[in-house]
């Protein structure tokens, strides 16, 4: 990289620090912004605390770039609202889906904002940590990550002292996972930044019937992983409100006619359909080849009680040697191609991607604070670093292909070596993988230009 491009390069960042700095309050504020979003992508080598930060980025301080976290009083909610503004600029259109999903932050101690023992996906087991639950935006454009809550378990809303001592705000109850899934899903559609009626998630969100309810009352298309165990009817049985035996009150709620079959399990439905019923459909272009699996879909109606409930599809997918089944329910429309459920299923794994970017090159994880608004605070900022290296991809990697990935694509990202993040010399852009959807990416470690702050 030369220092024309390293110029560019420079310029870019400062350009794009300069549409959120003025939500960061004071003119303090908004250079210690910069100077953290930077630190978060010029820190490679060590765990990306303000300590850590500081020692890369001149004329920054562990203290200042800490009271940013902590005690900065701006909200994280206008800069959220900017971050989806910007990429729906690039990765909008009608077809996109929106992905919801859960990461975890294993934590030592009780006094971390809404540490608790519970499962933790990052551990793979009950452990404790921090959940944090995401939605992510993906289309044929690419993908990112564009909004998040943290999981408060009940432990926590049920001990308001518990809670104020971690700057909880006033105000804030128990809310599920699902629930939180849901409000930013609202919350995006009512900024009007991102569009798309098509909603995936894991089985999390999938077995919550009331969470399946309410996307189908607000027009949201969803494709859901549900468990294996969860029942469903494979024809429409009939039901019968049983005679008034004269006594007590009249019965009012329906039962199964006598001779209606009983619900099944989606893992007994899939077993009980013959080979040729599957067909092979390739979903997306992965860096390893065609990602191509095993599927086939079924109208069903969903059992609620025991009761038939809404049609739906059970959409059924396995490898092509026959392992690792998975199950979906959508409130597709009953001609949706077969096709068309399969790719908004696989769509669900571009959050799985956006994590390990997430974690790996903007330092998601990597934070040492305690409180509610530190923890809101150091993963927006890490939500912006990652927003600016899909500018850069789109940007810079544009001119080397000649249309951007599949939104299911994987990123395969290669760390700057440390020699390369000498804080004296220009950072080298990492390689661009040919399948990557976008490279990591370093930036100067000198102070930017004051427009930038």
């Amino acid at each position: 990289m030369d220092g024309g491009e390293f110029g560019q390069v420079a310029a870019s960042f400062a350009a794009f620090h300069g549409e959120f700095a003025p939500l960061f309050g004071r003119k303090e504020a908004q250079r210690r912004s910069e100077q953290y979003l930077r630190g978060l992508l010029v820190q490679q080598t060590d765990r990306r605390n303000a300590e850590n930060v500081a020692e890369m980025i001149e004329e920054a301080t562990p203290r200042a770039l800490q009271r940013l976290l902590t005690e900065a009083p701006w909200a994280t909610g206008p800069v959220i609202d900017r971050l989806q503004a910007l990429v729906g600029g690039r990765l909008n259109t009608p077809e996109g889906v929106f992905v919801l999903d859960e990461s975890g932050f294993p934590k030592q101690g009780k006094h971390s904002v809404g540490v608790a023992r519970q499962y933790c996906g990052t551990l793979g087991k009950v452990g404790n940590c921090q959940l944090g639950v995401f939605l992510a935006y993906a289309s044929a454009r690419g993908h990112a990550l564009v909004d998040l809550r943290l999981f408060l378990p009940q432990a926590w809303t049920a001990d308001p002292t518990r809670c104020r001592a971690a700057g909880v705000p006033e105000g804030v109850g128990y809310q599920s996972k699902a629930e939180l899934g849901l409000a930013m899903l609202r919350r995006a559609r009512a900024a009007g930044h991102l569009t798309g009626h098509w909603v995936a998630g894991d089985d999390a969100y999938g077995m919550v019937p009331t969470l399946r309810d309410a996307l189908d009352a607000e027009d949201w298309r969803y494709v859901l992983d549900v468990p294996k165990t969860t029942p469903v009817f494979s024809t429409l049985a009939a039901t019968v409100v049983p005679p008034w035996s004269g006594r007590g009150h009249r019965p009012t709620r329906p039962r199964l006619a006598p001779a209606a079959p009983a619900p099944q399990t989606v893992e007994a439905l899939a077993a009980s359909l013959p080979p040729a019923a599957w067909q092979a459909l390739t979903v997306a272009e992965g860096a390893q080849g065609p990602r191509t699996y095993l599927f086939v879909a079924r109208r069903v109606w969903e059992s609620r009680d025991g009761l038939p409930g809404r049609a739906c599809w059970l959409l059924l997918r396995r490898n092509l040697d026959g392992s690792e089944p998975r199950y979906y329910l959508s409130n597709a429309p009953a001609d949706t191609p077969l096709l068309t459920l399969a790719q908004v299923a696989a769509a669900r794994w571009i959050i799985e991607t956006e994590f390990q970017t997430a974690k790996g090159e903007t330092g998601l994880d990597e934070y040492e604070v305690r409180s509610w608004q530190g923890w809101h605070h150091h993963l927006t900022l890490a939500l912006l670093a990652g927003a600016f290296l899909l500018t850069l991809q789109q940007d810079w990697g544009g001119k080397h292909a000649p249309d951007h990935p599949h939104a299911s694509q994987p990123r395969a990202a290669g760390a700057a070596p440390a020699a390369d993040l000498d804080r004296r010399r220009p950072a080298r852009l990492a390689p661009r993988h040919p399948d990557a959807q976008r490279a990591r990416q370093t930036l100067p470690s000198h102070t930017a230009s004051p427009q930038a702050a």
